[in-house]
């Protein structure tokens, strides 16, 4: 395939709504729904501020069979997979002659399935061997979402797992836009994160930069000289990308092109010292797209939320971009909802394509007294001819990544 590789479908389950109309209502608003944790064993900890998915039902979306096999994780995941799929009107009868041609990709969840893994262990202590399900081996494992997503719509094309951190999120559009260069008509490629179970928070909370911060308002301030770290979120989303000479064959609608993309690995945990990899992930992106630093419309930035990491983030974008990049609108929505680790940018990525369709930046919930050198959309969203969007994401351990997107025509 020559053509280029093309965004059909999205679906996303967020803190801030399920589906996209109702993820961009709220993201385009500028809507902050972080507040304190309500998850049973949760009380005593101190994580106090997340981004909780309320009203989700999993039972209405998704089967039985399904549902006990596995996490709250997959069960987004399942759940997105559904809504990026009748979004872009690919259906079982478009693919049943060759599921072959039809592949998932996923981001590894850094939790993995907590909530799942945590109540069969808990059947292990108090009752006893017999009394842990047998699925209890595969639910918790951070790649079930992939596999489930296969299994369930009958997919058989490239499958695969993307381990790199909070990256991984935009490191599997690379994966997935590789396998239509392959060959595959169509990849369901996203990310989807569950960390708000007790065990799982316990493991979070050696990460650096977590906010422990009790004040919803306060808890999460990317950019500003009361930055106090992150607040994590679950949920996330997923998307149907597609070969676009077979999307427009069939009658897709092109919501976005998956224009660059570019990785690298810094090979450190500290993230104060991340500039210079994230800006060669940058570079790498636009070189890719063929993009030049002044064709790049908006950002949607990593945003940490530490000092040192928003500082090293904005010279990076300063260091890729040059003068350009102190005027070229930032923004961080994921302030609003919680950071959901390798969901986050597969969150960011929705939001890019749909300000793009719509011609707003969306504003950065919480933040108004920026200390950055960068022009950071704050307060309500800015009206804009928006063309190409950059999304980027850095990882705990030392993985950078970057992506452009391009509107769909």
């Amino acid at each position: 395939m020559t053509s280029r590789t093309v965004i059909t479908g999205i679906g996303v389950v967020a803190p801030n709504g399920v589906g996209a109309d109702a993820f961009w209502k709220a993201t385009q608003s500028g809507l902050s729904v972080l507040d304190r944790v309500t998850r049973a064993g949760c009380e005593h900890l101190p994580l106090r501020v997340a981004g909780e998915v309320r009203g989700f039902d999993p039972g209405a979306l998704v089967e039985d069979r399904f549902l006990v096999q596995t996490d709250r994780f997959t069960h987004h995941a399942l759940a997105a997979a559904d809504l990026a799929l009748e979004d872009a009107r690919l259906g079982r009868p478009d693919y049943e002659g060759d599921p072959f041609s039809v592949g998932v990709v996923t981001a590894a969840a850094g939790s993995g399935g907590g909530e799942f893994g945590q109540r069969e262990l808990q059947h292990l202590w108090e009752q006893g061997p017999r009394f842990v399900g047998p699925y209890q081996s595969i639910a918790w494992f951070y790649a079930a979402s992939t596999g489930q997503i296969s299994i369930r719509r009958g997919l058989k094309g490239p499958c695969g797992v993307v381990a790199s951190d909070e990256a991984g999120g935009l490191d599997a559009f690379a994966h997935a836009v590789r396998g239509i260069r392959q060959g595959s008509r169509a990849m369901l490629v996203g990310a989807t994160e569950a960390p708000l179970a007790p065990y799982s928070i316990v493991c979070q909370l050696e990460y650096e930069g977590l906010s422990t911060q009790d004040d919803p308002e306060r808890a999460y301030r990317p950019f500003t000289d009361k930055a106090c770290g992150f607040v994590p979120a679950e949920g996330g989303a997923m998307f149907v990308v597609e070969d676009e000479t077979q999307a427009r064959r069939r009658g897709a609608t092109v919501r976005a092109v998956v224009a660059g993309h570019g990785a690298t690995f810094s090979g450190t945990r500290r993230r104060d010292t991340s500039g210079e990899g994230l800006a060669h992930a940058i570079r790498g992106a636009l070189r890719e797209a063929g993009c030049a630093p002044e064709e790049i419309d908006v950002v949607f930035a990593d945003a940490i939320g530490t000092p040192e990491a928003d500082a090293a983030e904005a010279a990076a974008i300063a260091d890729a971009l040059g003068a350009y990049g102190r005027k070229v609108p930032v923004t961080a929505p994921k302030s609003g909802t919680g950071r959901a680790y390798c969901a986050a940018p597969a969150l960011d990525t929705a939001a890019a394509v749909l300000a793009l369709e719509h011609g707003i930046v969306p504003p950065t919930p919480n933040v108004y007294d920026v200390c950055h050198d960068l022009d950071v959309v704050t307060g309500s969203a800015r009206t804009a001819e928006l063309r190409t969007a950059l999304v980027l994401s850095r990882g705990r351990m030392g993985s950078n990544s970057a992506l452009v997107v391009r509107k769909g025509s």
